[in-house]
């Protein structure tokens, strides 16, 4: 498979755009590679400047749940566009959007419109904050919620330390007010609450970790969140970005029935279009300007192409239900690559949650971030080299998930399994 084409692209790019690329990951810096460019896409698949096809497990980071240019959802936003792009004016799309929201996670009475994922969760917290009237939020080492300054922080070497950035150009005092825990480590929680709980106005969590592979919450760990949030006055914050609607229709919090007091969504409520959402119970919501004193606004909010093209997506996902399927096939992947990894003897974890999933290069059970981090980089780089060669196209990072969509089908999973099987036989 040659890139030759791709690789002159990125060369061009990288004297006009730091790195080359508009976002860090798209780089494939931890896979010593050039990134392949990306020209179209249809169903499962996607296709470079060089021609090659991919079986694509990204989907452009998990919103693409239906695949690529789905036909519906193409005829939407080619139908919305003729008749105008954008207005900075109230549309009843976004009524209906708010409905279908609403109506599908029952934490969420009322919802504000916004345009990625890291200004759902900005905005969350800052009004969390303000309708607490405290400063400090807490966060789980490895969750990745945007690039909110607040929010760059790693964990220290204990529960209790304070929040280092962990981003040039972000003060310290922007984190000052930034506590970190350990993921599925309800002790870590409890240590937090008791040195400082009357100071903490939001727990911010992602239900299914899946910015460090897929890590699914153990057994109790999300109820304690609920309890200890319920009884000290602390907002809850469930970041679904990547989980909302992928793993369940209503969510991670439908999947495991506990209601959040917010909530925050990315693109998939926009069939992948740049778009996000955050709601949650109408008391709080009610803080937001213009009714309340915390402010939030954008020009494009709730635009209409975004809105077309969500409202298609949703009503597809509801009406046709594609999560048996996406279950069955997300199995089989799953535990086809577990029996590969055990035939082959390559030390390795497969987490999975729904249709996401990640196998870890490691022997340690991974249920937080230092677990994740045992993980072999080099060997999934030489694994991830041969799968893209493949044409199996992974997230090019040892630590980001992987997504199954309605559009893979039989045949895609079982070359995807027999790429495996070459990959593990070349490292």
């Amino acid at each position: 498979m040659t890139r030759t084409t791709s690789k002159k692209l990125f060369d061009r790019a990288c004297k006009v755009i730091p790195g080359g690329v508009n976002s860090p990951v798209r780089a494939y810096g931890s896979v010593n590679l050039d990134p392949p460019f990306i020209i179209r896409g249809r169903g499962s698949k996607i296709y470079d400047v060089d021609g090659n096809e991919y079986i694509d497990y990204v989907g452009s980071w998990g919103p693409m749940i239906l695949g690529h240019a789905h036909p519906s959802v193409v005829e939407a936003i080619r139908d919305r566009v003729a008749r105008g792009a954008s207005f900075g004016a109230p549309t009843i799309l976004e009524i209906e959007m708010a409905e279908l929201l609403c109506d599908a996670l029952p934490s969420i009475e009322m919802v504000r419109m916004v345009n990625s994922g890291t200004e759902a969760t900005m905005s969350a917290i800052r009004l969390a904050r303000g309708y607490t009237q405290r400063k400090k939020i807490v966060k789980f080492a490895g969750c990745y919620h945007g690039h909110v300054d607040s929010l760059l922080v790693e964990a220290g070497s204990g529960a209790t330390t304070l929040g280092v950035p962990d981003s040039a150009g972000v003060p310290d005092e922007f984190t000052r007010n930034t506590l970190s825990a350990i993921f599925n480590d309800l002790d870590s929680i409890d240590t937090l609450i008791d040195n400082c709980g009357t100071e903490i106005a939001a727990i911010i969590v992602e239900p299914v970790a899946g910015n460090m592979g897929t890590i699914p919450p153990q057994p109790g760990f999300l109820e304690g969140l609920r309890e200890r949030c319920t009884k000290h006055g602390i907002v809850l914050i469930f970041d679904e970005v990547m989980t909302g609607f992928r793993v369940a229709y209503g969510g991670a919090q439908t999947l495991y029935n506990i209601k959040p007091d917010l909530t925050c969504l990315g693109k998939i409520v926009g069939g992948g279009m740049p778009v996000g959402a955050f709601g949650g119970k109408r008391d709080i919501m009610e803080h937001l300007a213009p009714l309340g004193g915390v402010y939030q606004a954008g020009t494009l909010s709730g635009n209409p192409l975004a809105m077309a093209a969500g409202i298609v997506t949703l009503r597809t996902l509801k009406n046709e239900n594609p999560y048996p399927e996406l279950e069955k096939n997300a199995a089989y992947l799953g535990d086809g690559i577990d029996a590969l990894f055990s035939e082959y003897k390559v030390p390795h974890v497969c987490n999975r949650v729904g249709s996401m999933l990640c196998t870890y290069f490691t022997a340690t059970p991974v249920n937080n971030y230092s677990n994740a981090q045992t993980s072999d980089c080099e060997r999934f780089a030489k694994y991830f080299a041969s799968m893209l060669e493949q044409g199996i196209y992974l997230a090019p990072s040892q630590f980001e998930a992987g997504f199954v969509s309605a559009a893979h089908s039989p045949d895609d999973l079982d070359r995807t399994l027999a790429a495996v099987k070459v990959a593990l036989e070349a490292i």
